[in-house]
């Protein structure tokens, strides 16, 4: 076995050089599969998993807690190992706990639900791209199209008034980018007194709405289900992922492809191609690159033993480039079965949204394309700012013509 403390160590988190490529520091990672080492800001060695099958099955391992509120459970940032001094509901619960917030959602976010959301996603897609073409050119893609198409179809399905958009967006910037621990976390509070008062809203309501929140707060809140506090955190993770990653997705998958002008020209050939490449920008891009668990019991693996207490990372964008599973993983390559990737995590964590985001990144891709046959970008792309490597990865801004 080898000793963590003499191995060479990698920084993590670090920022992208190029948006849709990880760090090119992150290359002793590629070197040292399944299983590496990592160094955090304040000094603490963790284990990385780097490994597509050992990730798979880690992922699975009810050994490795997703508990934040863990004393040795590992952060990346001093602003996040503050704030994730309160649990996040499903993503930072473990079973029994999570199998029970889970069960009340998954009928809300099946491939079924999805599929049957998907003319109410066209028509927001559509609205969304006629005001930006009405308005332009040049548009910024993020701000006129990735980023409201996301927030209203997530909007609609839980029930909260998209008039309020402007508030919680930058609340959930705020939470997710915050320059400081304070600052995220009075978003956070801000957020928390949001729902609270559209839970009063709702319950006053002489008859239910069709959202799911409508639902939760009548059923799971009235029959004792759930409290009110569980509630408001379930709100908050489900508005804040529902709109953040999927903006961030269309936007740097836009990217990507306009960078790739070969392959865009094969979308544009063979609109069938669009599910594959959603998975295969999935794949390729891994936005939440940085899964963290900490370990609760030992575990043998890779000729290693993770010990309980010790923080384990995985480096998403890493582990999807893994070359024993993905030949020539740094191409982007529409025809690759990439179905398998750990875009959306694995086990009883996997991102509950995964088919609403599918559907909404396919019918804004093949709509934006087909519409704009002429979109390119409006200035040159090493111009175009993106985000750190210390949150969830995208395009602060994308200057688009036609």
């Amino acid at each position: 076995m080898t000793d963590m403390t003499e191995t060479p160590t990698v920084a993590f988190p670090q920022s992208r050089t190029c948006p849709y490529h990880p760090p090119a520091a992150y290359a002793p990672l590629r070197d040292t599969r399944p299983l590496a080492r990592a160094r955090l800001y304040d000094g603490r060695l963790v284990w990385t998993v780097t490994g597509h099958g050992l990730a798979r099955t880690l992922l699975a391992d009810p050994r490795l807690s997703t508990d934040p509120t863990r004393p040795e459970f590992p952060a990346t940032t001093e602003r996040i190992a503050r704030i994730r001094r309160r649990r996040t509901a499903l993503l930072g619960v473990d079973d029994p706990e999570h199998r029970v917030q889970r069960r009340m959602m998954v009928p809300s976010f099946t491939l079924q639900r999805a599929n049957a959301l998907r003319p109410r996603i066209q028509r927001v897609v559509d609205e969304r791209l006629d005001a930006m073409i009405a308005g332009g050119p040049p548009a910024d893609l993020v701000t006129a199209f990735a980023l409201p198409v996301p927030s209203m179809v997530i909007c609609a399905l839980l029930g909260v008034p998209y008039e309020d958009h402007d508030f919680f967006e930058e609340q959930s910037r705020r939470l997710l980018r915050g320059p400081t621990a304070e600052d995220s976390m009075d978003a956070r509070a801000r957020m928390e007194a949001y729902f609270d008062e559209l839970i009063d809203r709702k319950q006053r309501q002489d008859a239910p709405g069709d959202g799911v929140l409508d639902e939760l707060v009548h059923q799971r809140l009235a029959e004792g289900e759930l409290d009110r506090e569980g509630l408001i955190a379930m709100a908050i993770i489900l508005l804040v992922a529902g709109h953040e990653t999927t903006a961030n997705m269309i936007s740097l998958g836009t990217f990507t492809l306009l960078g790739h002008p070969e392959r865009l020209a094969e979308l544009r050939a063979d609109p069938d191609l669009v599910p594959a490449a959603v998975e295969e920008l999935l794949r390729m891009l891994s936005i939440a690159d940085g899964l963290l668990r900490v370990a609760v019991e030992d575990i043998e693996v890779a000729g290693e033993t993770i010990r309980a207490g010790d923080g384990v990372i995985f480096s998403t964008s890493v582990i999807n480039r893994d070359e024993a599973v993905y030949p020539e993983p740094d191409t982007l390559d529409l025809h690759r079965p990439a179905r398998h990737h750990v875009a959306f995590g694995f086990g009883i964590h996997q991102c509950l949204g995964q088919n609403l985001a599918r559907a909404e990144m396919e019918i804004a891709l093949r709509t934006l394309f087909g519409r704009l046959p002429g979109l390119r970008l409006a200035v040159p792309p090493e111009e175009i700012p993106f985000k750190p490597g210390d949150t969830i990865q995208g395009m602060l801004e994308l200057p688009v013509t036609w």
